[in-house]
This record gives structure tokens, sequence and C-alpha cells, in this order.
């Protein structure tokens, strides 16, 4: 059996289901009666995280190494690891919106992954001394989850602000609002409809529907990142102890860690301006917004910018 053509079949494969996630949840929006869009959208998120952990498996079975040694195998990852929360947070929430946002980031990447990148840097490489550990899979995949959780949710706050535009919204955020996220539903966007009793009926308060959609969205973001915070701290811990058995040093500065740093100090500040109700409204959500640029930063963007004790395998 070629391991290559199986690995680059999968990956072919969930890029096509992306795409038809992508339309298919896109199209909800647009008709919030056909409820059975939002069941092959799911279906095709859980056959794209099935078929990427088959791709993952292969490398890993074949090289005989956690599949994390270059970019590549990292965007492949981290998109199965956007998948599976997406899965989760759905099932749980029983919204359509984290598809609609979360789908065409997936078929970016995975489009960056397999079009834009030399297939040379698709190639597996042998894993240099300082991540033969078994910390790699704890510390790798938990920073992974963490990151897709907070992109999730920061992406929700941009969702938020763009939906919210020039209004004066003064909402406070609280996981234990009366407007939950089970509410959140795709025909929330479409004021001219509501939910009653699970039936779609003709809504005459679209000012309060729009305003019922942002609590839904804003309470939704807060807590999917306050799920994700603890992640990043357990990620940067297990890094730290990590580092420590490598390299001789909890924390070197290294920009990587510096940018890590960053990332848990923004987030941190947006959980704390949120539970001591100290900001409402828009003020949490540019935090979180902007949060989304940083985690970018501290994922990708510092492997371009400069060398680092982190910058094996990747472009530097």
């Amino acid at each position: 059996m070629d391991w290559n053509l199986l690995e680059n079949f999968f990956v072919n494969i969930s890029f096509g289901l992306l795409l038809v996630g992508l339309i298919v949840y896109w199209s909800s929006l647009a008709f919030p009666n056909f409820k059975r869009l939002n069941k092959v959208g799911i279906t095709c998120t859980i056959l794209t995280n099935t078929c990427l952990f088959i791709a993952l498996l292969s490398r890993w079975i074949l090289n005989k190494y956690f599949p994390l040694s270059n970019l590549y195998e990292s965007l492949l990852f981290l998109t199965w690891s956007l998948t599976f929360t997406h899965i989760i947070l759905e099932s749980k929430n029983n919204s359509q919106i984290i598809g609609s946002i979360n789908t065409p980031l997936c078929l970016f990447i995975i489009a960056f992954a397999s079009f834009s990148l030399p297939s040379d840097m698709q190639q597996a490489s042998p894993l240099v001394p300082a991540l033969r550990s078994n910390w790699l899979m704890m510390h790798v995949t938990i920073m992974m989850i963490s990151y897709a959780t907070l992109i999730i949710g920061s992406l929700l706050s941009i969702l938020f602000l763009i939906i919210a535009k020039d209004n004066k919204i003064e909402i406070q955020g609280s996981s234990t609002h009366k407007t939950t996220s089970k509410s959140l539903n795709i025909s929330s966007l479409n004021p001219r409809y509501k939910l009653n009793n699970n039936k779609i009926i003709n809504n005459k308060t679209p000012q309060n529907s729009k305003l019922n959609l942002l609590e839904s969205i804003d309470n939704l973001s807060y807590r999917i990142i306050g799920l994700g915070f603890p992640l990043l701290t357990i990620g940067i811990i297990a890094g730290a102890v990590w580092a420590n058995e490598a390299w001789g040093s909890y924390w070197s500065w290294d920009p990587k860690e510096t940018w890590a740093l960053i990332t848990w100090l923004i987030f941190a500040s947006y959980l704390h301006s949120r539970l001591n109700k100290s900001w409402k409204g828009k003020k949490p959500a540019i935090l979180a917004s902007i949060g989304f640029f940083i985690v970018w930063i501290c994922y990708l963007g510092v492997n371009f910018l400069g060398k680092g004790l982190h910058s094996y395998g990747w472009l530097l």
C-alpha cells in the first residue's frame, strides 16, 4: 500500500468535504427553514475530521513519530483541531453559526497547506533531538486545541462586531444569562423570523431579534474562550516543563514563548473584564478580536519573522 497516495487522497477528500460544508452552512443562512442543511453540514465536518485523522495517522505509522515535524503537518493538525472543536461545540450548542464561520477558515488552511506549500515541505522529515520527547504529544496537542478553541471564540466576537456595526450595544455578557447559546440559531440572522416552540414564525420586532442574536453570540464567544483559556494555560505550563527537560530552563524568552505569554495576557484580560463586569458590549468583543490575530502571530507569525528555539520544522 502506498501510504503517501492514501494520505493525499484523504487530504483531498477533506478539501472537497469542506467546500461542500461551506456551501451548505452558508445556504442555511439564507434558508433557515431547511433544518436538514445543518445535518448535512455537521456530517461533512465529521467526515472531514475523520479523513484528516486517517491522513495524520498514516504519517504517524509510516514515519514512527507524532506528525508535527513541519509546517504542513502542523496545519493539518490545526485543521483537525478546528473541526474537532467545531463538532463538540455544535453538538452542545446546536448552533449552525459556528460551522458558518469555522468552515471557511478550515478550507483556507487546507488549501494553503496543499496548494501553496512546496512539495518538499510536505514531505516528512526526521524529528530534531529536542522534539524526541514524550512531552511532544501532550504539549503540542493541548496548545493546538487551545488555539482552535480560542480562534473560534474570537471569530464569534468578530461576527458580533460586524452585526453590531455602528449601533450602541449595552449588553452584559454572562455565562448564566437567560439568552444562552442554545437559542443561537440560523433563523436569528433573518429578522423576519424567530423561533417559538421550535416553530419558525414571523417576527414583528426585528430589533429585539437582533439584540437576542447579539447576546447569544456574545455569550457563546465568552464560554468558548473560557474553555480555551485553561487549555492554553495547561499547554504553556507543559511547554515550560518540556523546555526545562530539553534546554535546562523553564523560560528563555524565545519569540514563541513571548508571544504565547502575550496571547495568555490578552485572553486573561478579556475574561477578567467579563468576570468583574467592568466592560460591556463592544469593548470585550474588540479585545477578543485582537486576540484572534495574536493567536495567529503566536502560532505562525513568529516562525516567519525570526528564528528561535521553536523554529525547527517550519520555514526558517
